[in-house]
């Protein structure tokens, strides 16, 4: 593993990005529907698109909540952690779970949450989210009921624990294998892959990445699979501005992450 305070130089013509959005592109806010990416950010990316260069956003969220934070774009994306993904080409494909499966847990999980005032429940369509930022105290709790579930339902559950949030995820459903997927593709085959991020649910994608011999860059403290870090949200938007300034420029000036 490449130290992380040794960086390698890193041309944006020759690369395909990946990026998490919240924590990486946004600020992490009390309640997820507050969360917003930067006007300066939204423009990074529409000029490194609008350039050639394939952006993708991968993220746990639902695509229909990516599609709003980053309007006016539309960029490839994989959200619920790969469980619904839209190629270049907007094609969908998602992992689907019986309806009468997920409404059964869907009415597990909401009493369990009405039992625990300050545990919020979120439901992506396809996965659930248990989230405790409100209240940290009830961390353990959470834990306790994701790991129930995932105990009981275990064949179409898998557990992904975050940031003040345990998420029951479709077992199959990964950032690292949805951004192998798209670098098999048009038009990131054939690039240097360069993924993002900033939690636990970001490390599986750091480390396909590797794999690939791609960049892996980590958003904040913390161990981690990444091989380079930024320090903060407004690290990763001031690193994108020299991206783009310097987009069109001879290969000569080539940007790094630190």
């Amino acid at each position: 593993m490449i130290k992380q305070d040794d960086q390698p130089e890193l041309e944006a013509g020759s690369c395909a990005f990946f990026f998490d959005v919240d924590g990486t592109l946004a600020d992490i806010q009390p309640r997820p529907e507050l969360v917003f990416i930067p006007p300066r950010s939204l423009a990074a990316l529409d000029h490194l698109s609008a350039n050639g260069v394939p952006v993708a956003v991968v993220s746990g969220r639902p695509i229909s909540q990516l599609d709003a934070l980053l309007t006016p774009l539309q960029l490839p994306a994989a959200g619920v952690h790969g469980a619904e993904r839209r190629t270049a080409a907007g094609e969908l494909q998602n992992l689907a779970l019986d309806h009468e499966v997920l409404d059964a847990i869907q009415r597990e999980l909401a009493q369990a949450c009405a039992e625990h005032p300050g545990l919020s429940l979120e439901n992506k369509g396809v996965a659930f989210a248990l989230h405790f930022r409100l209240a940290p105290e009830l961390e353990e709790t959470a834990r306790h009921v994701a790991e129930d579930f995932v105990s009981r339902f275990g064949e179409v559950l898998a557990l992904q624990p975050g940031k003040c949030v345990f998420e029951l995820k479709p077992r199959g459903a990964s950032k690292g294998e949805v951004i192998r997927t798209f670098m098999q593709e048009a038009p990131f085959a054939g690039r240097t892959p360069v993924f993002i991020g900033d939690d636990l649910t970001d490390e599986a994608g750091f480390k396909v990445v590797n794999e690939l011999g791609g960049v892996s860059i980590k958003v904040g403290s913390g161990a981690t699979e990444a091989t380079q870090r930024l320090e903060s949200v407004d690290a990763v938007a001031a690193w994108l501005d020299r991206l783009q300034s310097t987009l069109l420029e001879p290969q000569e000036h080539p940007i790094k992450s630190d």
